[in-house]
């Protein structure tokens, strides 16, 4: 009987190893499964901000337009000047048939502009954000000087809808060359 009373603590001793090493390996598995919770968790973010950057990359807004036909002005009133030559249109933000541009997403934007005239008449011109000015670009009337080219450039922070142009100011003219008289812009990266 003693000899089955030693086989038997033997068999406790055994078991009493084999529930211990139990608790460990499920306690080792319960932080294996709270690790991959957690990089399950780092997973969807990561991927989410791809998704957004990858949105945000997607987006590309450029224009570049001229305005021809010789003379333009002088007109009685403020007048934006429509240019119609399209040279580019990327996001076909500029409308060529009202000279706007409208900002398709909310975003930080360079725009510039560049006119070409004659010398003996006064040249002004204005930048305009949602009927503000923002630049402008003038020269006066010279009796000396047969022509004159000029320009402004200006970055915005615009909100979606908000609307960029140029406008004439009155009493005023430029020359429509659409190889010298430019109007563009583009986005540089959304807020």
């Amino acid at each position: 009987m003693s000899i089955l009373l030693q086989e038997l603590g033997a068999v406790k001793a055994k078991l009493e190893a084999v529930e211990t090493k139990l608790k460990e390996t499920k306690s080792q598995v319960l932080v294996v499964n709270d690790k991959g919770k957690s990089l399950e968790t780092k997973l969807k973010e990561t991927e989410n901000q791809v998704l957004v950057l990858q949105e945000k990359e997607a987006y590309k807004v450029v224009f570049s337009a001229g305005i021809g036909g010789g003379a333009i002005g002088p007109f009685s009133t403020s007048k934006t000047l429509v240019y119609t030559r399209v040279i580019t249109n990327l996001g076909n933000a500029y409308n060529q048939h009202t000279g706007i541009f409208v900002a398709p997403v909310r975003g930080m934007y360079y725009f510039s502009f560049f006119y070409h005239a004659g010398g003996g008449h006064p040249v002004g011109l204005n930048l305009m954000k949602n009927n503000q000015l923002v630049v402008q670009s003038s020269d006066h009337k010279t009796l000396n000087d047969t022509a004159d080219n000029g320009g402004n450039a200006a970055f915005m922070e615009l909100q979606q809808g908000d609307q960029v142009y140029v406008q004439m100011q009155p009493n005023t003219h430029i020359w429509g060359s659409s190889y010298r008289t430019t109007f563009s812009g583009f986005l540089l990266h959304q807020v």
